[in-house]
């Protein structure tokens, strides 16, 4: 499922097409869209100039004058920019074309996610009720602390609540878990400050080391760190820092995989 780093780098795509204008929308699963009709969209987006581009935990907005397209890309959509002539892939649910020639192209294999018309990426966050983006600057220690602290839930199921704290899946709240020593099934309530402190540098170091090495959460594993649990993360994997078997565990509806001596209870 697209995460964080995925969503990040569709963004970075995305940025590539601000400032040029939509010429027309076209629609290919109506299915994708949520709370508009492809008429409406396509009335509002004509003739339309992309602002901005940005992303909050596992969404994507472009901003233009008329309002705001907010993305979703469920289990494993993704996002093109495909040139003029160049031919179109397989899965394109929806796709803008633009002034030049050029699309940008929403595909989704499975056809779960969506497609949403806001009034801005603010008030979509709010109405979506999604907690902050974990590497907003302004989500630092403290705010961390006070999500977890106290807490009943186990720290797995913390971490992937996208209403607590949005942006990290089932793959990446491993991968943190894994490089902070911190077994998946601990409850907030029982981890010590420490534990904390570097359960919250871990977030930050692992999503932004996946994004400067261009790794999503299911492709470019292969990118990441030789000590990143991700590229053992399956069954009959091993620990890359002791050797040991990595043990499987069912946390929040999702398989996990931990290494059973270095993520000790």
């Amino acid at each position: 499922m697209p995460e964080l780093p995925d969503v990040e780098t569709f963004r970075r795509i995305a940025a590539k097409c601000v400032g040029r204008t939509v010429r027309r929308v076209s629609v290919d699963d109506p299915g994708m869209l949520k709370g508009v009709s492809h008429g409406t969209l396509q009335r509002l987006l004509k003739d339309a100039r992309i602002a901005s581009a940005a992303r909050h935990g596992k969404h994507l907005f472009l901003a233009l004058a008329t309002g705001c397209l907010a993305m979703h890309f469920g289990t494993n959509g993704s996002l093109r920019l495909l040139r003029e002539g160049e031919a179109e892939p397989r899965f394109v649910r929806f796709h803008l074309v633009l002034a030049e020639g050029d699309r940008l192209a929403y595909l989704n294999p499975r056809r779960i996610g969506e497609v949403r018309w806001a009034k801005n990426a603010e008030s979509f966050i709010a109405e979506a009720r999604l907690g902050p983006d974990a590497l907003d600057r302004r989500f630092d220690l403290m705010a961390f602390r006070e999500l977890v602290e106290g807490r009943k839930r186990d720290v797995k199921s913390i971490l992937m609540d996208q209403q607590s704290l949005a942006g990290i899946g089932n793959i990446y709240s491993d991968e943190i878990l894994f490089q902070a020593r911190i077994h998946p099934a601990i409850r907030g309530e029982a981890l010590a400050k420490e534990q904390i402190q570097r359960l919250f540098k871990s977030i930050k170091q692992v999503l932004k080391t996946a994004i400067a090495r261009g790794a999503g959460s299911e492709a470019g594993a292969e990118r990441l760190p030789r000590f990143f649990l991700m590229r053992e993360r399956r069954r009959g994997g091993h620990c890359p820092r002791c050797g040991t078997g990595l043990a499987m565990m069912k946390r929040a509806g999702r398989t996990s995989y931990f290494c059973p001596r270095c993520q000790t209870r």
